[in-house]
This record gives structure tokens, sequence and C-alpha cells, in this order.
């Protein structure tokens, strides 16, 4: 499985600029990528209480539709950012588009302190079958929280992707926190933050690829970088096969795993 990390800078409130550099990276996806990820609220960049009611969109709005035909014109699937909104509430939405259309759509269940009075928080956490494996998606502080990768483990995720906005001083933060969610959950997990400067922040970068070992697969640095990923999928089989965490726990989450249709799972959080 060939994955691309699209580690870029962004501006927030600046959409017709960030769908622009998005589009501009669809395309430069290698012929044998099938999964590109971008960093949290990509397109829309972070709003404000102020603003987020004039960027927000639905997920058949206009934010959206430009990435859409472009994955339909390359064949590849795209994990995004933006501010989603749904019945009246914003969220920070994170979707799966394939060439089919929405596979996936995650909205954000732990909100950062930026994030507070902008967002509703999520209530679940879906995942769905891509490309043969259980994939599920978390969004930035989400991945501090053990319980929301456990949460996606209960429907035997085998991928994990995480669309992440983290800046200094808390980047290594992230970089132990997928680390311990792959490994605790024998899984993959690919996560793609931000770079560069905005509303007074530094974005730390350092994307990376865990495999399900706690093995550090690929990782960028603190530039912009687009990066080609082999995921060797034998080794999720290889983690699981003397044990099994899920199986062997003896603590459970109070939650539960819902069936949906054509794939989809979801994790709803309990009251």
């Amino acid at each position: 499985m060939i994955v691309e990390l699209a580690q870029l800078a962004g501006a927030d409130g600046d959409i017709a600029g960030n769908t622009a550099r998005a589009l501009q990276a669809i395309e430069r996806c290698q012929p044998d990528t099938r999964l590109l990820v971008f960093p949290e609220t990509y397109l829309t960049g972070f709003p404000t209480e102020d603003n987020v009611a004039s960027l927000a969109s639905p997920l058949d709005g206009p934010v959206l539709a430009p990435i859409r035909e472009a994955v339909k014109r390359k064949g590849i699937s795209v994990a995004i950012g933006f501010a989603e909104e749904l019945d009246g509430r914003h969220y920070n939405t994170t979707v799966l588009l394939t060439p089919a259309g929405v596979a996936l759509a995650y909205r954000k269940t732990h909100l950062w302190a930026s994030d507070q009075g902008v967002f509703s928080p999520g209530a679940e956490l879906p995942s769905c079958l891509w490309e043969g494996l259980r994939v599920g998606m978390l969004i930035c502080y989400d991945i501090e929280f053990p319980e929301t990768a456990r949460a996606l483990a209960q429907q035997e995720v085998d991928l994990l992707i995480v669309t992440n906005g983290n800046m200094d001083p808390y980047g290594p933060v992230h970089r132990t926190a997928i680390t311990a969610r792959a490994t605790e959950n024998q899984l993959f997990a690919v996560m793609t933050n931000r770079c560069g400067h905005g509303d007074g922040l530094s974005f730390a970068g350092e994307s990376a690829v865990i495999d399900p070992m706690g093995n550090i697969v690929a990782a960028c640095g603190r530039d912009e970088q687009q990066l080609q990923v082999r995921l060797d999928l034998s080794r999720l089989a290889a983690s699981r096969r003397d044990y099994r965490y899920l199986a062997d726990r003896r603590i459970r989450l109070a939650g539960r795993v819902v069936e949906g249709e054509n794939g989809l799972r979801s994790y709803r959080i309990a009251d």
C-alpha cells in the first residue's frame, strides 16, 4: 500500500488559496499512490467564532467540491479537513474522499482550547472499509486520549489516519502519542501535520507513519514536504500473531460499536 503525506503550510480563512495548493498536491501524487493525507482543517484553515459561519460548508457544499472532482480525475483517495456546517452547528471535520464520493466523515470529538466556542464536539468515531483495510480517523488533540484509538480498534481498524494542526512546543507530544496509539492497538498510524506559521503560531511539521510494532516507517522534518511511503501490510498480521491487546484487555470502554450499511461501523460515545 502506497500513501503520501502532504505536509504543507496553510492560511487561515483562505479557502481559495488552500484549495489551489491542495489541488496541486493531488496532481503531484505518484501513479501508484492510493491515499494522500493533508493536515487538520486544511481547506478552511482554523476559523474563529467571528468567521466560522462564513467559512463552514456542508459535505456536499462548495468547499469540498473541487477536491471531489480532483480525486475522481486522479483516481486516488484523499483525507482532508475543513470546517463543516451541519444542522446549524459547526464541526472540525476530516473526510476520506474516494472517486466514488465521501467514504467516511469524522467530526473531532476532543476540542482543543482554540476549537472551543467555535466547533461543536462530535459524538461518534466511525470506520469504513477501504482498499481491503478497515480505516478510522482522528484529528490532532484526539490522539492524546488513548480511548479514541481504542474505540477504533474495537471496530478492528487496520489503518488510523490522523490529520494534525499541532504547534510548537508540542510537536514531540504527537509523535509520541501516535507511536503509542499504533503500538497499543496494533495498527498503522499515518499522521500529517501542518507546517509554517499562522496566527502567531509555529506549526511543528514532523508528520510520520508508524507501523503496528511502533516503528517509525517514515517521517518529515519541519518544512513543507510531500512524502511517499510504502506500508508493508504483512506487519499487521505479524504484530497480532502472538497476542492481541484488544482480546486480552479487562477494562472496557463505556460506549458501543454500531454496525452500519456498506461496511460502515461507528463507536458511539456514552452520554
